[in-house]
């Protein structure tokens, strides 16, 4: 049984993957920040379904925190899958954009990568086995408008990981980010009406969690040793 930390466990995209990797036979560690209670639900679900799973909370812009936290959970054996999905939006167009706005969304999706990932990658290695899965964005792939700081943030993410992955391919550690379109998710809700969708996803409907969760599933896999480095989309058809 492996252990797998999901960062941002507690919410649509990030429970979705939990109960799928439980699903797997994989012991999950659901990561929260201030919603523990949400992540210790989905813990709850998935020992009902027969899995395995913890909570932990810890804020991963908090590099210090981290390193505690992650500390801890090492003592307990090694952490060989990494999904990095806490992220935030903070949207606004550029001009209008706070500081605040830019650095918060920033500190979230990229230094939460560092903070969490970085203190995990040398236990991994010498496991000689990892899979890191970054959850990442469209946005980060073509843009979009009122999300320059998220946008940034996600594309960053990518350039990060194809570069780890070169580092530690030899060691058996694959790093990828899968990038969802329009999803269906309590975050989304809102952004996108029925028709909005229909208009700009091919496919004319929202994506569902558990469809990223599958993707992200794979990707643990011993099935997808082969696949490193890269950028894989799921939108429905819309680039």
């Amino acid at each position: 049984m492996k252990r797998a930390l999901v960062t941002g466990g507690s919410g649509g995209i990030g429970a979705a993957i939990c109960r799928r990797l439980a699903a797997d036979g994989h012991h999950v560690i659901v990561h929260a920040n201030r919603s523990i209670g949400k992540a210790e639900a989905v813990v709850a679900e998935i020992i009902a379904a027969g899995g395995s799973a913890e909570a932990v909370s810890f804020d991963v812009t908090e590099r210090a925190a981290a390193a505690t936290a992650i500390e801890e959970l090492l003592a307990a054996g090694p952490i060989q899958i990494l999904v990095n999905n806490a992220g935030i939006h903070a949207d606004a167009v550029f001009p209008g954009m706070s500081g605040e706005q830019w650095d918060s969304v920033l500190d979230v999706s990229l230094n939460g990568f560092f903070n969490v990932t970085q203190p995990l990658t040398l236990p991994m290695i010498r496991t000689r086995w990892g899979r890191i899965i970054t959850i990442s964005s469209v946005a980060g792939i073509t843009g979009n408008r009122g999300q320059v700081n998220y946008s940034a943030a996600k594309g960053a993410l990518h350039a990060a990981s194809k570069s780890l992955a070169l580092e530690v391919a030899s060691r058996g550690i694959t790093v990828n980010a899968v990038a969802p379109g329009v999803i269906a998710t309590e975050m989304s809700e809102g952004a996108f009406d029925a028709e909005t969708i229909k208009k700009i996803v091919p496919m004319q409907r929202a994506g569902k969690a558990e469809e990223v969760a599958d993707l992200v599933a794979f990707l643990a896999s011993e099935k997808s040793a082969y696949i490193s480095g890269q950028v894989i989309s799921i939108n429905g058809g819309m680039i």
